[in-house]
């Protein structure tokens, strides 16, 4: 991890994620886009507390703003609790709002709906997950280039939509989005992309993965599920509902911070 993000963790010696992100938002916006916010609470020794907009009040990422991300908020986060703060009226509803979701002095990761909170809505981006397991980080690169290139030089795939492709490095693997030009349905991704053990039409994440293979000499499959010395090309975060990790979002090991996710090129 670099040496600045690891100073912008801290807010007066106190781990604040909210205060890293907050310098960041520019780009989680551009990347997000008017997408609900979701954020992964890890509370020591070994528990992990989910905030979405699906079961909470919903927070956007303009929300995440100067007006609301002030200096004395984040002084306030180091003297009070929130129950405190909002007891003593020193909050608004959207400060209080964007407390629940990002407590400080915790590990928090910062996800948001791929593709909206509520199902079936339009897909917007398709998002590949290049899952590792306890294959090394540099097989999960090689995997993520390979699949890039079979995606822009498919041409069956190709005709079926436009899109552009942004690479996600998580810290500990790589996340692969196709942002389209034009939105699709749940149905079209149900029979192009989603993967299937019994699938009778091999969908382009099979046909994907077995060229990979081939080229890489790294066994690669489709699915959801983990698997030891496979990589899975898992493209089930995709539809409405889902979450992925957005770009800055640090990445938790044991209850330690121990990466940020960046957007990077292959």
């Amino acid at each position: 991890m670099k040496k600045e993000y690891e100073k912008e963790l801290y807010f007066k010696g106190h781990l604040d994620c909210l205060y890293f992100y907050s310098k960041h938002i520019k780009e989680l916006s551009s990347f997000i886009k008017g997408k609900e916010i979701a954020a992964k609470i890890h509370i020591p020794p070994n528990g992990v507390f989910l905030r979405r907009g699906s079961k909470d009040e919903p927070l956007f990422v303009q929300e995440l703003n100067k007006k609301n991300l002030t200096p004395k908020f984040f002084d306030l986060r180091t003297k009070l609790k929130r129950h405190d703060a909002i007891q003593n009226k020193q909050l608004t509803k959207t400060q209080a709002k964007i407390w629940l979701y990002f407590p400080p002095n915790k590990p928090v990761e910062f996800f948001y709906a791929t593709n909206s909170e509520h199902q079936n809505k339009p897909i917007e981006r398709i998002f590949i997950d290049i899952d590792r397991r306890d294959l090394s980080t540099e097989d999960a690169r090689k995997v993520a280039k390979t699949l890039i290139d079979e995606i822009n030089s498919d041409i069956a795939f190709n005709k079926l939509i436009k899109f552009r492709v942004q690479i996600l490095f998580t810290g500990s693997s790589y996340h692969v989005y196709l942002l389209l030009k034009k939105p699709v349905s749940h149905e079209f991704y149900e029979k192009y992309i989603a993967y299937s053990k019994n699938e009778k039409i091999p969908s382009f994440i099979s046909k994907w993965a077995n060229s990979i293979t081939q080229k890489t000499n790294i066994l690669v499959s489709g699915g959801h599920e983990k698997k030891e010395n496979i990589i899975i090309l898992d493209p089930s975060g995709t539809p409405s509902g889902k979450l992925a990790r957005v770009p800055f979002s640090v990445h938790v090991k044991e209850n330690k911070i121990d990466a940020v996710a960046e957007l990077v090129e292959l």
